[in-house]
């Protein structure tokens, strides 16, 4: 069986109202407390935003996004360095990766799809760890998610 290896796709559902988990996505200062990260600015389309990585073991690293599209109470895309975890690699030289977040009300809550692209295009060399590194990391990102909303 092949299993895909450019895409990576988790979703959950939350038991919250779209503004709850729209803002928590997509306001900086939300997104940091369960991402753990300290973002010095806003999401603006078009913009980066960069911050303080405050994940144990992690803290020497700096977290970058370029915000690609950001449509209101429905999606949410930015770019980055996936497993960009070597201080002393310029990893500017690689392509980024897409990663987006949909969101679609329902019934009981809210579904929240999160999705990162274009790891075949990474250099060999760090294709297979980034994309199983990033693959665990969504798992526990989705159930920060969950987790953020259900304490705030």
């Amino acid at each position: 069986m092949n299993l895909p290896t450019d895409r990576i796709e988790k979703q959950i559902e939350v038991a919250t109202d779209l503004d709850r988990v729209w803002s928590a996505i997509t306001d900086f200062r939300q997104f940091g407390q369960w991402f753990r990260v300290a973002l010095e600015g806003p999401f603006e389309t078009g913009k980066k935003t960069r911050g303080r990585v405050t994940y144990p073991g992690y803290e020497h690293l700096t977290f970058e996004v370029a915000v690609v599209a950001i449509t209101p109470r429905s999606y949410f895309a930015f770019r980055w360095h996936p497993y960009a975890v070597d201080p002393n690699v310029d990893y500017t030289k690689e392509p980024p990766t897409l990663v987006e977040f949909f969101l679609e009300p329902r019934a009981t809550g809210v579904m929240v799809r999160v999705t990162e692209s274009g790891f075949d295009a990474l250099p060999v060399h760090r294709r297979d760890e980034a994309f199983r590194m990033n693959t665990g990391g969504w798992e526990i990102q989705v159930n920060n998610i969950r987790e953020y909303l259900h304490r705030a």
